[in-house]
């Protein structure tokens, strides 16, 4: 794990609106991660982006200093103001070596989520991790460190209490919607058709909740949410168009600036002064700052669930430690899995350097001798041949390995 390093921005160190000028669309990941790959001498990456943390995982042998931090920054081209860049700095968390695997598991596991015991961050990690491996910017390293990281969490999940009745940002954000008593057929207005909105709009339809009108930028995956929760789907430039009104708005997407702006609100209200319902669980948020201070609004985001989270932690504490032992004993584990892979990769030019050793002895040391043979003789001396390759393959890498066992 010499070269394996880990940059973090997370909910522990920076606000949740600053964090999102960190997002990276969707449109320009791959572009940013070539340039970082290409001008940092970056081998293997992939980029992770939740509602409470951006991170980069990838294979470097430069020393992670704020030099090559700020430099990292700068070539992401995310076009941050200078005091902006001076606050990611100074935040930032750096993980290196098997500090840096141990804060991918630790993560995998959801112990430094926002929310312990809530499983959607595996899954976040996979999706991250697939996008980039099917882009080019992983290998076989990666490979091994993400089999690992998906085992670690199973066990985990599977062997401790840790997401017994599990809590998450969605759990908690219906838990306070719900407190506001919003009538059954409240009006509302689902904008963006991810994982997140899924969720919520299951624990939703869960409670008699019906009256849906879902907005999304690919249409088709609108109208897929729209005939699970028996509702209406729009494309996402139809949404200033909306004159149906709305009691609820629920928003959670990509977009790395405001979908909800003040023109497009006053457009929805259509002249209606009710105190209105927003449920905001992107980052950065979807909903312009001028609508809360012009507005009479409920606002629930993921910064306000922050309080209900910590005391999470409190009670599952027990349940960490647990979780840390499992962790402590698949690094153990997995350093012998290395050493192994490192030895397979070392001698996978074995079998290539022994059909060459057959064929030139066939071929020319003792072709003589051997055309000289009658059919039978020759047909035995193959399949001698034959068994001493399979042999001379296996045998280097079987005792290779004994003798890794033995001495771990």
């Amino acid at each position: 794990m010499e070269y394996l390093k880990i940059i973090a921005f997370t909910h522990k160190q920076i606000d949740l609106k600053s964090l999102g000028k960190l997002v990276i669309c969707e449109q320009t990941l791959d572009d940013r991660l070539r340039n970082i790959q290409s001008e940092l001498g970056v081998k293997e990456i992939f980029y992770v982006g939740t509602c409470n943390r951006v991170e980069f995982v990838f294979t470097c042998a430069s020393e992670i200093n704020r030099e090559f931090i700020h430099r990292f920054l700068t070539v992401l081209n995310m076009g941050l103001p200078e005091e902006y860049m001076d606050q990611f700095i100074a935040n930032v968390s750096v993980y290196e070596q098997v500090e840096a695997f141990n804060h991918l598991l630790r993560t995998s596991c959801s112990l430094e989520s926002l929310v312990v015991g809530e499983k959607e961050i595996l899954a976040q990690l996979r999706r991250a991790y697939e996008a980039c491996r099917v882009a080019g910017f992983t290998g076989d390293y990666m490979r091994m460190i993400m089999n690992r990281v998906v085992k670690t969490a199973k066990e985990v999940y599977t062997n401790t209490n840790i997401s017994k009745n599990p809590v998450s940002i969605v759990s908690l954000a219906y838990r306070k919607l719900r407190d506001l008593k919003m009538c059954a057929n409240s009006r509302l207005l689902i904008i963006g058709a991810g994982e997140t909105n899924r969720n919520i709009a299951q624990y939703l339809k869960k409670h008699k909740y019906s009256n849906f009108s879902i907005f999304n930028r690919t249409v088709e995956n609108a109208e897929h949410l729209a005939k699970e929760l028996n509702g209406t789907a729009y494309p996402l430039t139809e949404l200033e168009n909306f004159s149906g009104g709305f009691d609820v708005i629920i928003t959670c997407t990509g977009a790395t600036e405001p979908i909800i702006t003040e023109e497009i609100y006053k457009k929805l209200l259509n002249g209606d002064t009710g105190k209105k319902v927003i449920v905001d669980l992107a980052i950065p948020n979807d909903t312009a700052p001028e609508i809360l201070d012009n507005f009479s609004v409920h606002y629930i985001e993921v910064e306000s669930l922050k309080e209900i989270a910590r005391k999470n932690i409190q009670e599952r504490y027990d349940e960490l430690v647990n979780a840390e032992h499992i962790i402590e004993e698949n690094i153990k584990d997995f350093e012998l899995v290395l050493r192994q892979r490192k030895i397979e990769i070392a001698m996978s030019g074995v079998p290539q350097k022994i059909k060459e050793i057959k064929h030139t002895a066939i071929n020319a040391i003792f072709a003589d001798e051997i055309n000289g043979m009658d059919e039978s003789s020759r047909l035995i001396l193959e399949r001698v041949m034959n068994y001493m390759e399979k042999k001379c393959i296996s045998v280097p890498m079987v005792m290779a390995k004994e003798i890794l066992v033995k001495n771990s």
